[in-house]
């Protein structure tokens, strides 16, 4: 379905030319956010820097901020506003392993922040409360579905994030998502004169692989498999006793997930009975569900983007969306959400790649600050101010 735009001529100027102009004004320490983050990089629940440099910025707004929402060290919860209306803004800030910001968080978290101190000085006025909250460890660590479970959302009528990506689009095919350790232990021994001792943890693991990738054929559209092996083995003459892998498998949706993880686990089961290697499993995040975006805040967000120079066309020449996951689904499981990708001009680079990290602090990577933060400003209000959306949002009961 095309999110088509909405009518600006509705939208209520003075509000939003306020909040442009308090992001303008601030958006000197918004890069400079963004590039100390991503100077920094931190892991998943790790982010003691970026979490104190975030938090700090929306406190020297006049936020009221708390630390360690969820009993998360590195989470935090700021809020400004009386209104009715209360819309969330996430700000994601860890880093990947070994590759830093190749995924762009310090933009997600410099934007969220920008938007929040646009929206500071007009929340009243708009009938918000404005909530910003700082959510570690999306990859693979779910620190927003721990926020879920422990009722951080509960009070929510609409939770908002932008995410950079190579281009712009309004939205991705989000897949639900499991993250794992599976550990293979057998016996080590000679590997020359007496490999008949030995339990071999490392041929254990190459079966699994095997058969995962033979099995690849028959998964569904949308079904996906990948991982790495941590160790696999110390010396060429001893046979390996004990051998971890990390494994992440995708689907479609949940109900799909649990389809498909049985026949996953049933390779690793195989490499486990081939060699006689004791197999046992890890899980390291809640599972990521798939997305429901909303289309009335993604209408008011395209409107918002294009008015600042931003355009979709991958939206509306139906190209197939890109594939991720993130625990921003869950979110939307149980609000109002919006995921919308911003693009940076990344050089022919795409997420996840070291180029793409440098491309994070370019100078396209500083506008996407802006326009993030501006366009998700813009958005929450005219979530606060529009109906039949503002009754609606309102009016929501938890699914």
């Amino acid at each position: 379905m095309t999110v088509r735009p909405v009518d600006p001529l509705t939208d209520p100027i003075p509000l939003k030319q306020a909040a442009r102009d308090a992001i303008d004004h601030e958006l000197g320490g918004l890069v400079q956010l963004s590039h100390a983050i991503h100077g920094y990089p931190e892991t998943a629940f790790e982010e003691s820097r970026a979490s104190a440099w975030s938090a700090e910025a929306l406190a020297d707004g006049g936020f009221s901020v708390a630390a360690g929402t969820a009993d998360m060290p590195t989470a935090f919860s700021a809020e400004i506003g009386s209104g009715p209306l209360v819309v969330t803004v996430c700000a994601e800030y860890d880093a990947l392993p070994g590759i830093g910001h190749a995924c762009g968080h310090n933009i997600i978290a410099a934007a969220a922040v920008g938007a929040g101190l646009g929206l500071a000085g007009v929340a009243d006025d708009a009938g918000l409360t404005v909530r910003v909250l700082g959510t570690p460890a999306e990859e693979g660590g779910g620190g927003k579905i721990a926020m879920l479970d422990e009722g951080v959302f509960d009070d929510v009528h609409a939770a908002m994030m932008i995410h950079p990506w190579p281009y712009d689009r309004l939205r991705g095919s989000c897949l639900a998502v499991s993250h794992f350790d599976v550990h293979f232990s057998g016996r080590s021994a000679h590997a020359s004169a007496a490999p008949f001792e030995g339990v071999n943890a490392a041929d254990a693991m190459v079966v699994a692989q095997v058969a995962i990738g033979l099995l690849r054929q028959q998964l569904r559209p949308g079904d996906q498999v990948h991982g790495i092996v941590h160790n696999g083995g110390e010396a060429a003459n001893v046979i390996p006793e004990s051998v971890t892998g990390r494994f992440m498998c995708r689907s479609e949706n949940l109900a799909s997930l649990e389809r498909l993880e049985p026949r996953i686990m049933a390779c690793f089961e195989s490499g486990a009975t081939a060699t006689g290697a004791e197999l046992s499993r890890s899980d390291l995040a809640p599972v990521y569900s798939h997305m429901e975006s909303d289309l009335d805040l993604l209408a008011c967000y395209r409107a918002n983007a294009e008015k600042l120079g931003r355009s979709f066309p991958c939206d509306d020449d139906g190209s197939a969306p890109p594939t991720f996951s993130t625990d921003m689904a869950n979110v939307s499981l149980a609000v109002p959400t919006i995921h919308p990708l911003l693009g940076i001009d990344a050089a022919g680079s795409v997420n996840h790649q070291p180029a793409f990290a440098a491309a994070c602090v370019s100078s396209s990577a500083d506008a996407a600050v802006s326009d993030g933060a501006a366009s998700m400003a813009w958005t929450a209000i005219d979530a606060a101010t529009r109906e039949p959306l503002r009754r609606r949002l309102l009016d929501r009961t938890s699914r």
